[in-house]
């Protein structure tokens, strides 16, 4: 989403006013200096210009080695993940944490608070074909947590949501709203707008009328999730979730916990509703496989699936 454009060096070459109006074998002896000194500070500047180029290169690959990579170990092989830790870095130190049991956590079956390796023997407790597979949950169920939820990390306007209309005039409302009725209209867009402009009677309704109309017509997604709660950061992530995106479940805006699921396909719908904190480097076949495991009606897997534990890895 974001890159870095071109760089362009412009030189301007200036003959001296000698070399123009000047006579006779010293001017030209002069000109053939003036021009050797000219190319010699283009290929000077030729070669600090590479030295720069190459810095640059050099700089943005030990960037990329400097994240963290993960390794999650299952009953089904393991996968590696790269963390975004530059940013994420809430997301990604409570990650951390609760994997290798530095982060205090409350303990879902005695309610006490403590420290030990959270992930260490827990079920992917969700698998849906297709969309995801999701593990994080102590009780197996979708239902736990590490009892304490923190804030989101995304960046919508990196991802141009600020740019997308969430309602059309003729279409209705953009698909990523995932609205169905009219209810749900009512409720997640219109109510949230009436909201913001301090709408709350009939009357104000229809002495607004027109004003509301173009604040609806103007809406953009970030503005229509930003209405339901979401906070956005521009220094927040700036990954969609795309196929092996290692991203936080949560409950709504800023409900994030212990819970993560892994893509098995691009899902466009949840750009911005999610924070993406990392990718899988390694072992997408193993994804694959965990993704195409038998469940039940609740979409937990016949067969568990485990982690066996989550943790940096040894080479870093």
């Amino acid at each position: 989403m974001r890159g870095d454009g071109d760089f362009h060096e412009t030189l301007e070459l200036t003959i001296p006013y000698n070399v123009c109006y000047g006579s006779g074998i010293d001017n030209l002896v002069r000109m053939k200096g003036n021009l050797l000194i000219m190319k010699k500070s283009i290929v000077l500047i030729g070669m600090i210009l590479c030295m720069l180029t190459a810095g640059i290169g050099w700089t943005s690959e030990k960037k990329q080695k400097e994240n963290t990579v993960c390794v999650i170990q299952t009953t089904l092989g393991d996968i590696e993940v790269e963390l975004f830790q530059r940013e994420t870095p809430n997301t990604v130190a409570n990650f951390i944490g609760l994997a290798e049991g530095t982060k205090e956590f409350r303990d879902a079956k005695t309610g006490n608070q403590t420290k030990r390796p959270y992930y260490d023997g827990q079920n992917f407790h969700r698998v849906i074909k297709d969309f995801m597979i999701q593990g994080g949950c102590p009780m197996g169920n979708g239902q736990g947590g590490p009892g304490y939820t923190f804030a989101d990390e995304i960046d919508a306007k990196a991802m141009d949501l600020d740019k997308i209309k969430a309602f059309d005039p003729k279409k209705g409302p953009h698909p990523f709203l995932m609205i169905q009725t009219q209810e749900q209209f009512r409720k997640n867009v219109v109510m949230p707008v009436f909201r913001a402009m301090n709408i709350k009677s009939q009357e104000d309704l229809d002495q607004r009328k027109e004003e509301f109309q173009a604040r609806l017509g103007n809406l953009t997604l970030k503005e229509a999730y930003e209405n339901i709660g979401y906070v956005y950061s521009d220094i927040g992530s700036a990954h969609p979730p795309v196929r092996g995106s290692l991203a936080m479940a949560n409950g709504g805006p800023n409900t994030n916990g212990s819970q993560f699921f892994i893509n098995l396909v691009d899902t466009d719908w949840l750009t911005g509703k999610h924070t993406v904190f990392g990718r899988v480097v390694k072992g997408m076949g193993v994804v694959d496989k965990i993704g195409a495991v038998k469940v039940d009606s609740g979409k937990k897997p016949v067969e568990d699936v485990k982690i066996i534990s989550i943790r940096r890895k040894a080479s870093q």
